[in-house]
């Protein structure tokens, strides 16, 4: 059993990779295609990333050794895998980035395989990470530092009208007959049978619905009204502060370097980064869940109050690939859990490692006290981005801030001195932002 908050686990349950991996197979061939097909000179965070490899002899050994180790992962002589490595060497692989710069993620629906890539950027290094070398190279700090700069890229493209073209009603669209579909249900979570553009603010007889940009979609709000504010009326209600799957629920964490629930390690000090705040936690309650790339990407107040702090914590982006399971492809090929009989390095928490947001709300009701909700970017989620300011009031249900693109969890961190009559652990089901989620006694 997981010793560790799962990354791959949390992607699997939002559905930010497809469930057949010749999906991503695929999806990999095609861009590797397309970027040798029509190459193109380097973005200039590329050519930076080059100079870096380049130049620092201990990041041009880890790269040059990952490329050499791939080919004898026993993985690719199974009969599901390619017979090498889609990606060939360091060039080729800031070529193949090269080509994601300008690419948003599309929809899938083809030979009857439906789904979406979507976490691009990750599946491209699933490959490198495979390798001991690949996994070193990745944790070094001036390689996380150019992960950073390529995805702050990414983000600018996402956030351009050329990005918007994926918004389209072809099988590759995201609008198309499947992924409308898709897109529906998941806004449908609440049991209604509204449809995308009764659920969100858009125009279905607009040109991409008239998002201008695959950000603005990403990023998409709400109708007044569809997602109605539980409790309104009864301070001791808390909401639901995102559109997510409850993942895990911790009571009594201790105040050690790490305190396991049922297979699950969280560390209040790393995750919320500070000693200081995290100490009046310290034997409370964290509830996690899950996001779903089909999904609300905005946060919202789980509690009504004055919002006391808020800070953004960067993240270590692929650190969290330390996990037996291995990666979103590769994970799935016989005999492939390559991060554990190769390396077999310390498990890593995505609560302590990745880019997260803290806000830490002081509730207007004493019985529930201070209130600290987390916001966890998975891997491209480079940007947590925090709309309110210390010293706010929100009202419950109020906007805190949203994800800017990629695969996501949330934490919400309790007080010792909470009773709780109600508080939903691990489940397969959405559950819709601002619906009632616990009672205090």
């Amino acid at each position: 059993m997981s010793t560790t908050v799962d990354k791959q686990e949390l992607l699997r349950l939002g559905d930010w990779m497809p469930t057949d991996p010749s999906v991503q197979q695929e999806w990999l061939a095609n861009i590797v295609s397309d970027a040798e097909k029509e190459p193109a000179e380097l973005h200039p965070v590329l050519h930076e990333f080059g100079q870096l490899i380049e130049s620092d002899s201990v990041v041009n050994d880890l790269f040059t050794s990952t490329f050499k180790e791939l080919p004898s992962k026993r993985l690719f002589s199974t009969n599901q895998a390619p017979k090498s490595p889609p990606i060939r060497h360091y060039k080729h692989f800031l070529q193949v980035l090269n080509k994601l710069l300008t690419t948003a993620p599309t929809w899938t629906d083809a030979h009857n395989r439906v789904g979406v890539v979507g976490m691009p950027i990750n599946a491209v290094l699933d490959w490198p990470l495979g390798a001991s070398s690949g996994l070193t190279a990745f944790l070094n700090p001036a390689v996380n530092g150019m992960i950073k700069k390529v995805l702050k890229a990414w983000g600018q493209f996402l956030k351009s009208p050329e990005s918007a073209t994926v918004l389209n009603d072809t099988s590759t669209g995201w609008f198309g007959q499947s992924g409308l579909k898709a897109l529906t249900e998941a806004a449908n979570v609440n049991g209604k049978n509204y449809g995308f553009d009764e659920v969100y603010v858009c125009d279905a007889a607009e040109v991409h619905y008239g998002f201008k940009s695959w950000d603005a979609f990403f990023t998409r709000k709400l109708r007044e009204g569809v997602r109605p504010v539980a409790g309104l009326d009864d301070s001791n209600v808390i909401i639901n502060p995102c559109e997510s799957k409850p993942y895990k629920v911790a009571h009594g964490v201790g105040d050690g370097e790490k305190f396991d629930v049922k297979g699950t390690q969280y560390s209040l000090q790393k995750m919320l980064g500070d000693d200081q705040i995290a100490q009046p936690f310290v034997g409370g309650t964290v509830y996690q869940a899950a996001l779903s790339v089909l999904s609300y990407h905005r946060w919202h107040a789980p509690v009504s109050g004055k919002v006391s702090k808020t800070y953004v914590i960067e993240g270590t982006y692929y650190d969290q690939n330390r996990t037996n399971t291995g990666g979103s492809f590769l994970s799935k090929l016989p005999g492939s859990s390559f991060f554990g009989k190769d390396t077999d390095p310390e498990p890593a928490d995505v609560t302590a490692t990745a880019t997260r947001a803290v806000i830490l709300i002081d509730s207007d009701s004493p019985k529930i006290g201070q209130v600290a909700f987390m916001a966890v970017g998975l891997a491209e989620v480079s940007t947590c981005e925090i709309t309110v300011k210390e010293g706010d009031s929100v009202s419950k249900g109020s906007e805190l801030g949203m994800f800017h693109y990629g695969g996501s969890t949330h934490c919400l961190i309790f007080r010792p001195e909470i009773a709780f009559r109600s508080l939903p652990s691990q489940s397969s089901d959405t559950v819709p932002v601002n619906e009632q989620l616990a009672v205090v006694s």
